[in-house]
Parts: structure tokens; sequence; C-alpha cells
């Protein structure tokens, strides 16, 4: 949901920052390594920290960039395997620096070992399910199916929860930390369910792959030999 309609909406609030930076020549791959740079000081200079509110602001202002390096190709007109392979993986390590900053603070000042375990969860679930339907791709699969939590509700759900959370410490809101336990346990139970999903997804299309192929491969040892003996012309 979030995929489908938060980013058309932001597409079309970034384009004209994005044709700022053309004219300004900066190239699509160095806002997606600026971006993924700012994204992992964020998460890792504060979050081990708990200081859940300032580092949410700033993972937030450079998380926008996975839209606009997007847009910034859409607009040259081109469209290039680097580009696309370069942005997925540096998806994932923006993603795994999110939850490791999250997982530390509970591995030390936080004190949780529980919550720091869900964290890692958090974090390993959500590798795992970019890395079914990559897989499922590479093998011919078109992997048809929307997952309960990908990487937009994971992101979103976190950063909202964490930086609300923030407000404790930062503006002495009382109580109101709980809600960070709360996303990281919901992305958890979702990150699974969507596993669940896109491996039944995989085994569904695999099936009907193979049962094709046996198809073709049966109708091809039917079909009649080509006749032999004199040509048409005699």
């Amino acid at each position: 949901m979030l995929n489908k309609y938060a980013r058309a909406f932001f597409t079309r609030v970034l384009t004209p920052f994005a044709a700022l930076l053309l004219r300004l020549r900066v190239s699509p791959d160095a806002v997606t390594l600026i971006g993924t740079a700012g994204v992992m000081a964020g998460a890792l200079a504060f979050y081990p920290r708990g200081e859940f509110f300032w580092g949410t602001v700033v993972i937030t202002l450079f998380v926008f960039s996975d839209m606009v390096d997007g847009n910034m190709a859409r607009q040259l007109g081109v469209s290039s395997r680097w580009g696309a392979f370069l942005d997925s993986t540096l998806d994932r390590v923006a993603d795994a620096a999110v939850f490791t900053g999250i997982a530390l603070w509970y591995a030390g000042g936080g004190d949780h070992m529980v919550l720091c375990a869900v964290t890692l969860f958090c974090l390993a679930s959500g590798q795992v399910v970019s890395y079914t339907k990559a897989r499922g791709e590479s093998i011919g699969l078109p992997v048809k199916v929307n997952g309960l939590v990908e990487r937009a509700e994971r992101l979103v759900i976190t950063l909202v929860c964490a930086g609300f959370a923030g407000w404790e410490r930062t503006f002495d809101v009382p109580h109101i930390d709980v809600l960070l336990p709360i996303a990281l346990w919901v992305v958890a139970v979702g990150s699974l369910i969507t596993l669940v999903q896109r491996m039944v997804t995989v085994r569904r299309e695999s099936a009907e792959a193979d049962a094709a192929d046996a198809a073709a491969r049966e109708a091809a040892d039917q079909a009649p030999a080509p006749a032999e003996g004199k040509s048409e012309r005699g």
C-alpha cells in the first residue's frame, strides 16, 4: 500500500528537487551513496545512545534519496543494471544500519536483551524477505505477491515510532518510549508473515513452471518425426 500510494505522492513532490540536482550535474549514483551514508550516520551515531528523535530526523532527511535517485534516472531517460544493483544493495545496507543502531541501544544503555533479540530478528528477517523475491525472480519466477510488511512498511513503522519514542528523552514526554518496542514486535511478526507469504508463492509458481516445462517436453516427445524419403520435387 505504501509503495503504491506514498511513493507516487513523494515522487511528485521530489521531482523539482531531482531536476535541480541534475542541473547541478549531480549523478543518481552519487545521490544513492550520499543517502545511504546519511542514513548510516544517523542510525549508528544517535540510536546506540538512545537519541531516537534526532537520529530519526537525520535518517528521514536522507532516506528520501531512495526516490530521488530513481526520479533523476527517469528524467535522464537512462536505466542501467549497475544503478539498479547499487540501489538495491545499498537499501539493504541502510536497513541493516537502522536496526543495528536500535539493537546496540538495547544491548547497552537500553539494557533489554529480549528487545535486542527482537530487533536482530527484524534485521535478519527483512534481509531474507528481500532475498526471497530476488532469488525467485533470478530463477525465472514472477513472485507475484504483495507481502504484509515489505521494506516501505518496515521503515515507516520503525522510524515513526522511534521518532516519537525519542520524545521521552528529548521533550520529557512520559511513557511514550513504549512505542518503539511495539513497533519492533509488529515488524517482527509482519516480516515473518511476509516471508511465509513469499515462500508459499514461490513454491506455487515453481510447481506451475515445472508442470508447464514437463508438458512442453511431453508434447515435444509425442510430436511426429519429420518424414524421410523422397523430396516433394521427386
